[in-house]
């Protein structure tokens, strides 16, 4: 009786009108699509970050989750688009219903109700509907990023009462309703509303509340909290003075923190971590503690720069500053002591390296070198691929169907001992030669690092060339690569774009390549400082304008 109430108040909710498998989407897709004006309305499926920062946001960081989230799908290289071209399959609404079972318990647990749930039942042994209603409105405009309507706060408070007299518990009938919530479209997905612009006739804006979790997401990586859904319902969202307002304190919040990060995490395409696997007998230090540390330290080299120095983004590609922990100092040969010097257990440490280092940038970083290697060996042209593809926002074509990469893959052919010598026979493959000659050039500067992040100066006896070459700029090693990144025009218009896509949550369209350009200039003007950027994409019409519906 339970489960079919609650199936009922989701039918209620419109769950049926969205649930199912959407279209997957495909990365080959332009990145600009031939639209003149604003792009159309995009409702996305949360990422699995996104979820659980909400529910950690509305409920406290206490809440566990359970459960395995539906596969996301990267399309114009970020999964933010790509969530925009899925939908919920049968098995993702099982692992949905469970964790939100899960997390309704917890929440209406005996440990928990007293702090989350804001009045109490005349009876704890039946409905109480006025008690409901409070707690139901109060959880659901936040979960839903909006006001529930009155006819879905009626089915929530009518589940819950239903459910109670069943179960004779108050809390049980309100943990039932709070379920259907944690399951309904409008909470797994950015329902995003349109309106008519009154400052430009015949155009289209999204709505208050759409226009707030736009800005929410995109600068912290969650949904609205309570002041900024108070702006838009109070109209201020429409103002320039009000939408600046809340623009600079989301930008001033220490949770901006968070949204940056978890940007750099789908730009660098980090989900591929969960497919790493390396050769144990190769590289027996590279375990599972490397690869979650080495991801952080790349994101907090990033984090120093961009925020905590408010610096030149481009410097991520040419600092000796990082940050360590002992368990990524074996890997990098680097000593450091358990405890920091106020004998405080601190795993990370601020390090620097010094002049003469080939380290240099995040390039050199394990998060790069290993994840773009193979299992058992390094891949100059698997590096240079990612170069292009995540830093430069440059396609490389995939290898044709035939291609014999035994050469490549030989490490022990005593007539090619590096992999420069293995990757230069394999280019007199003429069907080779082209994509090879956009990729192994960079990647070639990287050889002093293998597979596992370690370094090295000889590969089977022989010594390592790691002189190179990207887009007419040569260089001698990682070093000099770093600074033909860092000077190269491509990586920070590849920033700027990447950032306009990730905030619309789709592709931009021809009549906003304009904007972007202009966003592109301001960048350099501003000295390519990310946070003035932020606040110029927040602050633009293009984030909040769409296609009439």
């Amino acid at each position: 009786m339970v489960l079919r109430w609650r199936a009922a108040a989701i039918v209620a909710l419109g769950a049926l009108t969205v649930l199912g498998s959407g279209p997957a989407g495909s990365a080959s897709e332009a990145e600009t699509s031939a639209v003149m004006g604003p792009g159309p309305l995009v409702q996305r499926r949360l990422s699995p970050e996104q979820y659980r920062q909400i529910i950690s946001d509305v409920f406290g960081p206490f809440i566990t989750f359970g459960g395995r989230f539906e596969p996301d799908v990267r399309e114009g290289g970020l999964l933010a688009i790509g969530s925009g071209k899925v939908g919920i399959t049968a098995k993702g609404m099982e692992e949905y219903d469970g964790m939100a079972r899960n997390i309704a318990g917890q929440v209406v647990s005996e440990k928990n109700r007293g702090t989350l749930i804001p009045c109490t039942p005349a009876d704890a042994k039946t409905a109480d509907n006025a008690c409901a209603t409070k707690f139901l409105g109060q959880a659901g405009r936040l979960l839903f990023r909006r006001p529930l309507t009155d006819g879905e706060l009626r089915a929530q408070v009518r589940v819950a009462n239903d459910a109670a007299t069943l179960s004779k518990n108050f809390y049980t009938g309100l943990g039932v309703s709070l379920a259907v919530m944690l399951e309904a479209p409008q909470f797994l997905f950015h329902m995003q509303t349109s309106e008519p612009d009154p400052s430009s006739k015949g155009q289209y804006r999204l709505d208050a509340y759409s226009k707030a979790s736009q800005l929410s997401f995109f600068l912290w990586n969650s949904s609205p909290d309570d002041e900024l859904l108070t702006a838009a319902e109070k109209g201020e969202l429409s103002t320039q003075k009000g939408l600046t307002r809340q623009v600079d304190r989301l930008l001033t919040s220490p949770r901006l923190e968070g949204g940056v990060r978890a940007f750099f995490v789908d730009m660098l395409g980090y989900d591929t971590f969960i497919n790493l696997s390396k050769d144990a007998q190769i590289y027996p230090n590279f375990t599972a503690p490397v690869t979650r540390d080495a991801q952080e330290q790349t994101l907090l080299t990033i984090l120093d720069v961009v925020l905590q120095q408010r610096g030149d983004y481009r410097d991520v590609f040419t600092t000796r500053r990082t940050f360590l922990t002992p368990v990524l100092g074996s890997i990098y040969g680097v000593k450091l002591p358990k405890t920091s010097p106020n004998s405080v257990a601190d795993p990370w440490r601020a390090y620097e390296y010094a002049e003469g280092d080939p380290r240099s940038g995040i390039l050199t970083h394990a998060s790069f070198v290993a994840l773009h290697s193979h299992p058992g060996r390094s891949s100059p042209t698997l590096r240079g691929k990612a170069l292009r593809q995540f830093v430069l926002c440059q396609r490389v074509p995939d290898p044709p169907g035939n291609v014999d990469f035994t050469v490549i893959q030989d490490t022990n052919n005593p007539n090619f001992k590096t992999a420069r010598e293995r990757v230069t026979a394999h280019m007199t493959t003429p069907a080779c030669a082209g994509c090879h000659k956009l990729m192994d050039p960079m990647g070639l500067s990287l050889e002093n690092f293998d597979g596992g992040g370690g370094f090295r100066k000889i590969e089977n006896g022989a010594n390592i060339d790691t002189s190179g070459e990207l887009d007419g700029k040569k260089f001698t090693d990682s070093v000099g690569l770093g600074r033909a990144v860092h000077d190269n025009p491509s990586a920070a218009s590849c920033l700027v774009n990447r950032v306009s896509t990730y905030a619309l949550g789709r592709t931009v369209t021809r009549g906003e390549a304009a904007w972007v350009s202009d966003l592109q200039k301001t960048f350099a003007t501003v000295g390519y400082r990310i946070p003035d950027l932020l606040r110029k994409v927040a602050l633009s019409d293009e984030l909040y304008r769409v296609s009439a519906p």
